[in-house]
């Protein structure tokens, strides 16, 4: 299993990945906490936003303008069904140059798909699509690695860079860390990375 296979896997599996997908909204406490720290109103990235269910259908319902990107073709369909009102975009995150830039930047269970040399380079496009003051948000795992995992029983790969290594790069693309929460129990585990980028010099 290679990085490169990750956007395929999502093509094939989309229907079922948007039948089984949990919508208990566990990421709710976080979803939260990103948007209290972010006055209204919002305009949220969602990158590798899927189906945009559950997380973009909440933000929208808290009156974020979401735009979802995602590079699955199949996947911005679903989500453009679940949230015709949002912005939709079928593009891969490496490389993203919208020319916009946002309240808060979200990658839930997305950014962590990619090798650890994309995952370096995915600093700058944070920094260059986060307005003054902005929350990014993302999950990663809690240590280096880079495990196997499974969606509709097809295998994924799964890469994470040592938290230090996640803290120097934040700090060297603009961005302070907010909140660092390794295997959140309350989060179904997930290992959680909140920074806020920093305001320009008044």
């Amino acid at each position: 299993m290679r990085p490169e296979d990750i956007l395929p896997t999502y093509e094939r599996v989309a229907k079922g990945f948007a039948r089984h997908r949990d919508r208990t909204l566990f990421e709710r406490k976080w979803l939260d906490t990103m948007l209290n720290h972010t006055p209204p109103p919002r305009r949220v990235l969602d990158l590798g936003c899927g189906t945009g269910q559950p997380i973009a259908a909440y933000l929208t319902d808290r009156r974020c303008r979401v735009t979802g990107v995602d590079g699955a073709a199949a996947m911005i369909a679903l989500f453009r069904q679940t949230l015709p009102e949002a912005e939709a975009v079928h593009a891969d995150m490496r490389g993203l140059d919208l020319g916009q830039r946002f309240d808060a930047i979200i990658a839930w269970n997305s950014f962590f798909h990619l090798s650890p040399a994309d995952q370096r380079a995915m600093f700058p496009v944070f920094a260059a699509h986060a307005a003054p003051g902005a929350v990014l948000m993302f999950t990663a795992g809690p240590r280096a690695g880079e495990p196997v995992g499974q969606v509709e029983g097809e295998p994924v790969y799964h890469a994470s860079l040592a938290p230090e290594d996640y803290k120097a790069l934040m700090a060297e693309n603009g961005f302070d860390l907010l909140r660092f929460q390794p295997e959140d129990p309350t989060c179904n585990g997930h290992t959680i990375w909140m920074a806020r980028a920093r305001r320009a010099a008044a």
